[in-house]
């Protein structure tokens, strides 16, 4: 691992509405780098800086003398301090939106764009608390972007050819992934494959190209979410991953008797819950040992759910209204996406499959083998998992790969034991039944299954889209040490805000640990026992 020499960078902002920032940087890893905070005026300043990067991650203290209450004031606050952001704010950035939370704290999200096309993965984000003093700047923006670019952008192939480019990448047809997909009984079919293109500048290594962002996702022949990227001008594939979230872990039927929301059509009982106060449904359906999604409904003559073929359908139904419940009722969201969304499960997926996954559109779980895995959607920790995927993917967005992609598998890990709740390990009622006390995974212990658990300990890997299932055991252990320090009532609500208020899609280790630490002084204070034992957890890890 090479060191760099530590280095003192001083921000002199104009105007006076921000304190002159003094950072001295180290770095633990060649990826991340940790800023030691420095004292302005009485009051701590952090700052994150990743490698390579001409713009902070994220910055946390006291960053203004007055207040901003409006898009306009904050674009003000952007304009005196382009020397640190180096963006023109009427330019560059495009305002998405404007977010007020339970706490009085306004929340301005923007995307860094290159003449209205706009940088993937450049999120940017403005915070005030309650009085509009603006407490966290945060995201990653590239302002070398537009060096890159002469004369207007414009793409040389059209939104159909990249699609074209991107499924002959991945050598499966768009035919060859199209099932005929059972009708549900409000008489709506579901789209079991979707495709799109959306023109944005991507960054490639240290340059950046005019390129079709394009989705591909299908069930079969194997499930994918794909994300491949297109050069816009020759038709280059310049980067593809497949970002199906796999959560790999779970907990067998168990003979449990659990009541379950049903659906009366035409003398049918369907797993279909109408009774959640969202714009959709809970629906849960069957692959009959197939590999078509969605599947028919489980269906039942007299609405007792009880023969042996119908347990894996229960138990995830049964589950997705509890993780439903769970975010309404502790974190007021309605569905993954916050808008009432359907939440559709398929079990029996092929044969002795030993897998759950998201797909990016819906929940699907394998029955197993019986020898590694018992039926994998009996399990509240995986259903969690894979619901927790969704709300990352339409909150903070993390990229599937590399830090960002283990923090996606840890955070859906942690919500799994935020609801389970009996203990820090992930499928020991399914992984391997025959062997009592295995697990996939352990949050308090994750070397027991082969995860590092400290930053000197990361493995560095182009496999699993860049070990996102190995590395996720040092963000694990994290947060394994602040439920433990905090119990969980009071780490969930660090952790949900922290993913939906903070975190952006290129986040990394330290970019999360800033973003814990902004949520816990939001909620507690910044010299709070919360506060804390957040700082001591990640320190404990390596990331200081």
């Amino acid at each position: 691992m090479k060191k760099r020499t530590s280095l003192v960078l001083a921000l002199g902002l104009t105007m006076g509405t921000v304190l002159p920032i003094t950072a001295a940087a180290n770095t633990i890893s060649e990826n991340v780098t940790v800023t030691k905070e420095a004292k302005q005026f009485g009051k701590d300043v952090k700052v994150n800086w990743k490698t390579g990067q001409a713009v902070p991650s994220f910055v946390h203290g006291k960053l203004s003398t007055k207040a901003h209450k409006n898009k306009d004031s904050i674009k003000q606050f952007l304009k005196e301090n382009k020397e640190l952001y180096q963006l023109d704010a009427d330019k560059d950035l495009t305002l998405l939106d404007v977010e007020t939370d339970e706490l009085g704290s306004t929340h301005y999200n923007f995307v860094q764009s290159v003449q209205g096309i706009p940088v993937d993965g450049a999120k940017f984000k403005v915070h005030t608390d309650k009085n509009g003093m603006i407490t966290v700047v945060n995201g990653d923006v590239f302002p070398e972007a537009y060096s890159y670019f002469k004369g207007k952008l414009k793409a040389q192939i059209a939104q159909a050819g990249a699609l074209d480019k991107a499924w002959k990448s991945i050598h499966v047809t768009k035919a060859e992934t199209e099932t005929n997909a059972e009708a549900g009984p409000d008489g709506k079919k579901f789209e079991d494959t979707v495709e799109n293109a959306d023109l944005v500048v991507y960054k490639k290594d240290n340059d950046f190209y005019l390129a079709y962002k394009t989705t591909l996702q299908f069930i079969q022949p194997y499930p994918a979410n794909w994300v491949v990227y297109v050069d816009a001008v020759n038709g280059n594939v310049l980067d593809s991953y497949n970002a199906v979230n796999d959560a790999g872990s779970g907990v067998g039927v168990l003979g449990d008797t659990k009541p379950l929301n049903t659906y009366l059509s035409s003398g049918t009982y369907y797993l279909y819950d109408t009774t959640k106060a969202m714009t959709g449904v809970i629906e849960t359906r069957t692959a009959a040992n197939s590999t078509s999604l969605p599947g028919n409904y489980s269906v039942d003559p007299d609405n007792n759910f009880n023969a042996t073929s119908q347990r894996a359908d229960v138990d995830a139904h049964y589950y997705a209204g509890v993780v439903y419940d769970y975010f309404k009722n502790t974190h007021n969201r309605n569905s993954f996406d916050n808008r009432g969304a359907t939440i559709r499960s398929t079990v029996h997926y092929s044969r002795n499959y030993n897998n759950a996954f998201w797909n990016g559109a819906q929940m699907v779980y394998g029955d197993g083998d019986g020898t590694t895995f018992r039926a994998l959607s009996g399990a509240l920790d995986v259903v969690a998992h894979e619901l927790t995927h969704a709300v990352t993917e339409r909150t903070a967005g993390l990229e599937y790969q590399y830090q960002s992609g283990a923090l996606n598998e840890s955070i859906s890990d942690t919500f799994g034991v935020f609801l389970d709740k009996k203990n820090y390990l992930i499928g020991e009622d399914v992984y391997t039944p025959n062997k009592a006390g295995d697990a996939l995974r352990s949050l308090s212990d994750p070397g027991l299954y082969g995860q590092p658990d400290h930053m000197n300990k990361y493995v560095n890997t182009t496999a699993d889209n860049g070990g996102v299932h190995t590395n996720s055991g040092i963000p694990n252990k994290a947060a394994y040490l602040t439920i433990s320090k905090l119990g969980t009532s009071v780490a969930e609500k660090i952790y949900y805000r922290a993913l939906t208020v903070y975190l952006s899609p290129k986040s990394n280790f330290k970019d999360a640990r800033s973003a814990l630490l902004a949520a816990a002084a939001d909620l507690y204070g910044s010299g709070s026992t919360q506060y804390s034992a957040v700082a001591s957890a990640w320190t404990q890890v390596g990331v200081n």
